[in-house]
């Protein structure tokens, strides 16, 4: 068999050694506590803000058109995740079904997005520390406040927090869990009080005009505006999900936990982006809170609220990290499960005995988040990630189609309904969405494939455990 061309079995692609296995210690609402944390987060306290200067009111349109096309990704990967409850998330499907070298560029782009998603959440939780050392008066000189990018040094607060939740998952998934549930808890809390507080000041007249900009993404003045690039930049805010696939091997009860988790924290958090969009654009002009760092606490104080401005931007500090450890998770399992492969260093996929996680790999993921957040700006960085991500939702659709046509009779605990609907829709989705992403960011996406590619022929093609086994 072609190197390009080697699969992994279906049927042991759960099946690992001891030292090199994952422990099962995730139930079903830590599953749904890990798919909103990873969710809820930078898309709606700070990106919201972002995306309404490239749409306008029509905004909404924008979350519409990204939930929709995340939705159906979420049926491929509710399908894909139970048929193999095993870590590695879009990268051991396409191992499965596409190959290996469609599952290396896959993974390639996956640590990208994971990556890059920590990265800027870091960011957009440094713009919300920074108010909250600002208020508070501590002398803390702006130059370590911003990266350069941002007429700043270095975002110290991004790297730190970004160690901080990298420390936390060092110390064992369960705990992980843990901190992640009560975190959750208090960011919807302040999210609701938002939309309670702001909803009596809703003014029908901030939504005209409703499309400014129109509807296809075009260019202006160096950026792109539109709907649809709304649409690009802020379906970063939906795609969590796909880190709670990473849980699979780590999930005590897969048939039941992962359809609970990821479907369950996907129709949860569009309610909520939907309603707390909605809220904002009526409660103050776009024009107006699209240039705040910390848009929704910047709404609070216009409506003469400033205590509940301090806790929502006190609740985003806090709860904003959530989003970073969901993602690192993710991040290190895809590492991990690269490596267990031999597609990186076999040694990296070791499993710490007591706490039962990729000690190492995390140890890296942390030190590369930090190195990121502490230098590059929040858009650049979320636009980079929607690239990977898209890459590998087309994946996991494509995944999900070639599997029925070739082993249709193989049970299926979750089956996607209309798949020859959803399939086509979320791969023509991703690549619309994919073309509307800003050419730079398309350009540092094939250069970053190139340099896996690279990788990939002078390491990984001939370091896989499927290019030594003897079948191989």
């Amino acid at each position: 068999m072609q190197a390009w061309n080697r699969c992994k079995s279906l049927d042991g692609v759960a099946v690992h050694e001891t030292a090199h296995s994952l422990k099962r210690t995730l139930g079903g609402p830590q599953l749904v506590a890990l798919g909103v944390g990873a969710i809820v987060g930078t898309g709606i306290y700070t990106l919201i803000g972002v995306g309404a200067g490239l749409a306008g009111p029509a905004l909404i349109l924008s979350f519409a058109i990204a939930g929709a096309v995340c939705v159906c990704a979420a049926l491929a990967y509710t399908e894909m995740a139970t048929l193999m409850p095993a870590a590695g998330s879009a990268y051991t499907y396409s191992y499965v079904v596409l190959g290996e070298l469609v599952a290396w560029v896959v993974g390639w782009s996956l640590i990208l997005e994971y990556t890059v998603v920590c990265s800027a959440v870091a960011v957009g939780w440094a713009g919300y520390a920074a108010g909250v050392i600002k208020s508070a008066g501590l002398p803390v000189p702006d130059a370590l406040l911003a990266g350069p990018g941002a007429g700043g040094l270095i975002n110290l607060p991004a790297v730190l927090i970004a160690f901080a939740v990298a420390g936390l998952l060092a110390l064992g998934t369960r705990e992980s869990a843990t901190v992640n549930f009560v975190l959750v808890a208090v960011k919807l809390l302040a999210l609701g009080t938002f939309v309670a507080l702001a909803l009596p000041a809703f003014d029908a007249h901030n939504f005209h005009p409703f499309m400014p900009y129109g509807f296809v993404a075009v260019d202006a003045g160096g950026t792109k505006h539109g709907v649809m690039a709304a649409a690009a930049l802020i379906f970063f805010a939906f795609y969590g999900f796909d880190a709670v696939s990473t849980a699979a091997e780590e999930t005590r009860n897969p048939a039941r936990d992962l359809k609970v988790g990821i479907i369950g924290s996907m129709v949860l958090c569009t309610i909520i982006y939907m309603a707390v969009g909605a809220t904002a654009l009526g409660a103050s002009h776009y024009d107006v809170f699209s240039k705040s760092g910390e848009p929704l606490a910047f709404v609070m104080r216009s409506l003469g609220h400033p205590l509940a401005s301090t806790l929502v931007a006190g609740a985003a500090v806090i709860a904003l990290p959530t989003v970073i450890l969901a993602f690192m998770y993710g991040q290190s399992r895809i590492f991990f499960v690269m490596a267990r492969d031999g597609m990186l260093p076999r040694p990296l996929s070791r499993v710490n005995a007591r706490s039962g996680t990729p000690l190492t790999m995390t140890a890296i993921t942390g030190v590369i988040v930090a190195a990121i957040a502490g230098f590059l700006p929040l858009k650049d960085i979320a636009e980079l990630a929607n690239a990977g991500t898209l890459c590998a939702f087309i994946a996991v659709a494509l995944c999900m189609m070639v599997l029925r046509v070739r082993e249709p009779e193989r049970p299926r605990i979750f089956r996607a309904p209309w798949p020859w609907l959803i399939g086509p829709f979320a791969v023509a989705g991703c690549l619309y969405l994919f073309c509307s992403l800003p050419w730079a960011t398309v350009w540092r996406f094939f250069i970053w494939n190139l340099i896996g590619l690279a990788v990939y022929g002078l390491y990984a093609r001939r370091r896989s455990l499927l290019a030594n086994a003897p079948s191989a």
